[in-house]
């Protein structure tokens, strides 16, 4: 099991949760929304960095994602998509995440034939974010959402050709949306050694209800098998939507990760 356990939580909660964060040691997956980034005040953010410093609480970012497409057609959808990740970047120079993650917005029904340029405004896109989050030096990971198979975050990564940018496995989504023969050895195989952080949910293949390991039918032992064997160096994210199921979570993957450790 990992060292360090990262739970989703939402900018405007951050600061209610520290004590438990604190007591539990948990540490946060910043959220910044859109409408988060609009309405927090620089002092509000140095605020929380001072706290996470404090306590020795490390933390990662995801940023905005909602209708957004780093590589849309639409030149004003593209300029609302930079304009919201030099926003989240920012941030992050005060917050100084571990780990930024964003949605690369690909959609194949939508794209068709035209994946080549959503790659080459993606790729622009990334570019800007990387230059921009040079001084913070954090990594940052395109995360899997609607991607039946992993070919084009393997280009988007091989084409920007940075160190720092690097993929988000999301294990719940890849069991909601990945292609028959497309399984998590595949999926390891594509991308295992680019994985930087991993988000941990579990679903039965028909909705994305977030629930704790092992209350789905996604295969955990081999799950944790091979992020062992591929990435034992990335942070793992448990994204639940209460207390209650996130430590549901922390215990039924400690069991499991245990047992594949002991394997």
């Amino acid at each position: 099991m990992s060292d360090i356990i990262h739970a989703h939580v939402p900018f405007s909660l951050a600061a209610d949760h520290l004590d438990y964060m604190i007591a539990k040691g948990v540490h946060p997956e910043i959220f910044l929304s859109a409408d988060a980034l609009d309405n927090i005040l620089p002092e509000q953010v140095e605020s929380l960095a001072a706290s996470f410093a404090a306590n020795d609480i490390t933390c990662t970012i995801h940023a905005p994602f909602m209708d957004l497409n780093p590589g849309s057609e639409e030149r004003l959808l593209r300029e609302a998509t930079r304009h919201r990740f030099r926003q989240v970047c920012a941030a992050a120079a005060i917050l100084r995440p571990k780990v930024m993650v964003f949605h690369p917005g690909y959609d194949r029904w939508r794209y068709g034939e035209k994946q080549s340029s959503w790659l080459k405004h993606a790729m622009e896109s990334f570019a800007e974010v990387l230059s921009l989050t040079e001084q913070t030096g954090c990594t940052i990971a395109v995360e899997n959402i609607f991607e039946e198979e992993p070919s084009t975050l393997v280009t988007l990564i091989e084409a920007c050709s940075h160190p720092r940018l690097r993929h988000c496995f999301d294990v719940g989504h890849w069991n909601l949306f990945h292609a028959d023969g497309v399984g998590l050895e595949e999926w390891f195989d594509a991308l295992g050694k680019q994985i930087a952080e991993v988000h941990i949910h579990d679903n039965r293949g028909d909705r994305d209800e977030h629930a704790p390991v092992g209350e789905g039918n996604i295969d955990f032992d081999l799950y944790f098998e091979l992020l062992q064997r591929h990435a034992p160096g990335a942070v793992w994210t448990i994204e639940a939507h209460n207390r209650e199921s996130l430590e549901r979570g922390i215990r039924n993957i400690s069991a499991i990760s245990a047992k594949v450790r002991g394997a």
